[in-house]
């Protein structure tokens, strides 16, 4: 027996020494395989880039993965107890395999065994780090060992810590959510310090399957898995019991936070810094590089520039009729379905749509735009409301088959299941004024002349509508918004604002081509000086100095002025036929404002990488001392401006004071009703296809211009002071609403001497019709009377030629520019 019994033991030792000899071969080969887990001390998972404005508002997200990385130190201990008590209660003990963890999961699955139900995995943190960060997701015994070798050696390299912060971190919560810190604003719109216990729980219960435990789809599984994972904090002794009892009476509370743009009004502007990134740093680097981009934008600016515009929008397209409704559905079942599928306009709030239920003499019986629930479900109640003919008047003229006509009764404007557009009336519940989206366009930027920061910008009616950016993108002509550009090169190159032109009929001729281009009220003043040529935008005085300092001399200030990259030295350019951009003329006028420095548009301050190191920084100025560790009764340290002198400081007062006519006595003289020292010009195009006004205080640039997206006409008489100027004019009552009334600095050196208006002549003192000039050392009123574009014979001056290559340029622009 004693024998047998030693056989059989000899044989079992060798068997087991064989499948030990068999498994540590299996393992080995195993291990030759294995990723490198060093890599771990290197991660640098995908990260949020976010936006800012300048005092901090958060503008907009992006992100492949919405994940912010916290480090472990900066986790409440309450989540990471929630993840410890869902996922390894055993965490801080085991040496990455918990052993009486895997021991049950054996036992289940040996029961399970042929059942069809999934087998049990038992992975501890460490394990689930090894296979998120280090191996693939199949469900094999393989990749099982595998994830076992890998965390005994990733225990051995790190600490605990490090491993959970790892893990919390990267794994993945539904939603698009990332890491606990972008699913606690996901899920919850709070930082991860704000987490309640029951919101923590439901966290730590979504890593097993987000899917299976949604807040809306699979509401009672998801709270069932949550008061789980409550009452598993309660037994490892995180949580009280009466504190656990307190938190499953809570409900899920999911309030996920929106994606995309989150400052209203500031969706162009956003949009614009996201190419700025792309283009400097690549795709990458904005989706997965956790940037934080401070912007220059300043929301309070923005809302009045985006309400100032869309105001000027819409009356202008009011004063035109009513174009029809948004769509017809059909209404003779529950309306509310059919109206909730359709697309409104989500960045215009003050709007919802609403479906015509009947209409009458009196007025429309409207049914308003059902609202979305959280779970994407309409909510079931219908809610109704008037439109009274009164608050529709502008719809009684509209169109049919493309022609205008007048209605005598709403009930002739829209019929049932038409969707339109309204807008509730104030202190009203159910009264409402129909609206219609405009189909003029425009666009606006407010800057710093100084710095070149953007304050604000407008891109059009509404984002929704149309995501083509009219104040960066839209290249248009000018008109004679670029005149000051010309006046200045003129004023650099010995003329004065006291210099005086003929104003009177010109031909130019060019081969078989012929312009004659023509004041905008088609009649002449006869000589007159440089400040009211300008002033009142005279054209042929434009073309008659542009073509006596030579368009040369134009093109060469045109383009250091940033307004064009090349322009074409033809005599219409000078009217402000090329094309450009808001932005470009907007730079040019702040050159202007600034005392003739060069400025950079700039949309953003600072950009700093995921660890908070500045790698862009839009200021370039020097500071000497700026830096100093100690206090030894040096000097204050100064900023060094770098900025290039584009004109002169003199030329800059000259031009501005001129400017500051055309608001008192000119074609901007709306605006001069706001008793405030503003410089500025208007601008009409051919056709009154575009409306413009650029203007400035000594501390703020805005321009903007209103025009089709295909250029057509305005409408006669629609003039930049009568289109543009206006809501300028509501931009700045605002904007400047509590800031002084700060006057342009004259320059060191500047001669003021009273002329005659006329004649340009030095006036007597106390003589009548005269205006405080600013002249430059060496210069002043003219001693003898001389009129440029005369000539010998005392005849206009008519003549001159453009060559060949102008010819189409005469036909695009030039004649009745204002």
């Amino acid at each position: 027996m004693i024998r047998l019994i030693g056989y059989f033991f000899g044989i079992g030792t060798t068997l087991a020494l064989l499948v030990a000899g068999g498994l540590a071969i299996y393992i080995s080969h195993l291990t030759k395989d294995l990723p490198d887990y060093e890599v771990l001390a290197k991660y640098e998972p995908p990260v949020t880039t976010r936006i800012h404005a300048s005092d901090g508002s958060l503008m907009a997200e992006y992100a492949r993965e919405r994940r912010l990385y916290l480090p472990i130190q900066a986790i409440p201990d309450r989540v990471k107890a929630a993840f410890m008590s869902a996922e390894d209660k055993n965490f801080y003990n085991h040496p990455g395999i918990d052993i009486t963890g895997l021991g049950r999961a054996i036992v289940v699955n040996l029961q399970n065994f042929g059942s069809g139900r999934r087998q049990v995995g038992a992975s501890t943190i460490t394990q689930q780090v090894a296979k998120n960060f280090l191996l693939t997701s199949d469900q094999t015994y393989e990749r099982k060992i595998k994830e076992m070798i890998l965390a005994f050696r990733i225990e051995q390299a790190y600490s605990k810590d490090r491993i959970l912060e790892l893990y919390l971190n990267e794994i993945f919560f539904g939603f698009g959510a990332y890491g606990v810190a972008g699913a606690a604003l996901t899920y919850f719109d709070k930082s991860v310090n704000e987490l309640t216990v029951a919101e923590a729980a439901y966290l730590a219960s979504l890593p097993k399957g987000p899917n299976n435990y949604h807040p809306f789809k699979h509401a009672d599984r998801a709270l069932e898995r949550r008061n789980w994972v409550i009452d598993q904090m309660v037994a490892n002794g995180y949580v009280t019991h009466d504190e656990g009892e307190k938190a499953k009476a809570e409900p899920l509370g999911v309030t996920p936070r929106r994606n995309g743009s989150y400052l209203f009004a500031g969706e162009y502007f956003t949009e614009e810094v996201r190419r700025q990134i792309i283009s400097r740093y690549g795709e990458n680097a904005l989706y997965e590089g956790g940037l934080s981009v401070r912007t220059t934008l300043d929301p309070k600016i923005q809302l009045i520039a985006r309400k100032a515009m869309q105001n000027g929008l819409l009356k202008y397209d009011m004063l035109r009729g009513y174009r029809g409704p948004v769509k017809h559905i059909d209404i003779s079942g529950d309306w509310g379905v059919p109206l909730g599928n359709v697309k409104g306009l989500e960045d215009v709030p003050e709007w919802t749509l609403a479906v015509v239920l009947d209409s009458s003499a009196s007025g429309l019986t409207i049914g308003i735009q059902p609202t979305r629930q959280i779970s994407g479900d309409l909510v079931k109640e219908r809610v109704q409301g008037t439109v009274s003919k009164e608050d529709m008047g502008f719809a009684m003229r509209h169109f049919v088959n493309g022609k205008s006509v007048r209605a005598k009764s709403p009930a002739e404007v829209l019929e049932p299941g038409d969707v339109i557009f309204v807008q509730k009336n104030e202190g009203s519940d159910n009264t409402y004024m129909l609206r219609q989206a405009p189909e003029v366009e425009g666009g606006l930027v407010a800057m710093d002349p100084h710095t070149g920061r953007v304050l604000a910008m407008v891109g059009g009616f509404s984002y929704a509508q149309s995501e083509f950016n009219r104040a960066t993108q839209a290249m248009r002509q000018p008109g004679s918004s670029f005149k000051p550009i010309v006046y200045s090169a003129a004023l650099d190159n010995g003329y004065t604002p006291a210099s005086v032109i003929m104003d009177g009929p010109i031909t130019i001729q060019s081969g078989n081509t012929t312009w004659t281009p023509k004041n905008y009220d088609g009649t002449v003043a006869g000589p007159a000086t440089l400040r009211s040529g300008i002033e009142k935008s005279r054209n042929l005085m434009t073309v008659r100095l542009a073509n006596d300092m030579g368009m040369k001399l134009v093109v060469e200030y045109a383009e250091r002025f940033g307004v064009y990259d090349h322009l074409a030295p033809y005599l219409p350019m000078a009217l402000g036929s090329g094309e450009t951009t808001v932005m470009r003329m907007v730079s040019a006028y702040s050159i202007m404002a600034n005392g003739g420095k060069s400025i950079k548009p700039s949309l953003i301050d600072r950009i700093q990488d995921r660890y908070g190191k500045t790698v862009f920084k839009q200021d370039e100025r020097g500071c000497e001392g700026c830096n100093a560790t100690e206090w030894k009764n040096q000097p204050e340290p100064e900023l060094v401006d770098n900025s290039e002198q584009v004109l002169d400081p003199m030329t800059a007062y000259q031009i501005t004071s001129m400017m500051e006519g055309v608001v008192q006595r000119g074609t901007g003289a709306t605006i001069g009703e706001l008793g405030r020292h503003i410089a500025g010009k208007t601008g009409t195009t051919n056709d009154e296809k575009d409306a413009w006004f650029i203007g400035f205080t000594p501390n703020l640039v805005v321009g903007l211009y209103m025009g089709f997206d295909t250029p057509k006409g305005l409408g006669k008489g629609a003039t930049g002071g009568g289109l543009a100027a206006p809501i300028f004019k509501d931009f700045m009552r605002v904007a400047l609403d509590g800031k002084p009334n700060t006057d342009f600095q004259v320059p060191d050196g500047m001669k003021l001497i009273a002329i005659n208006r006329k004649t340009g002549m030095r006036a007597a003192e106390g003589a009548p019709d005269t205006i405080i000039e600013a002249f430059k050392p060496g210069t002043g009123p003219a001693d003898s009377y001389w009129v440029i574009g005369m000539g010998a014979d005392g005849s206009n001056g008519s003549g001159g030629a453009l060559s060949p290559q102008a010819n189409q340029a005469i036909q695009d622009g030039g004649g009745g520019l204002y």
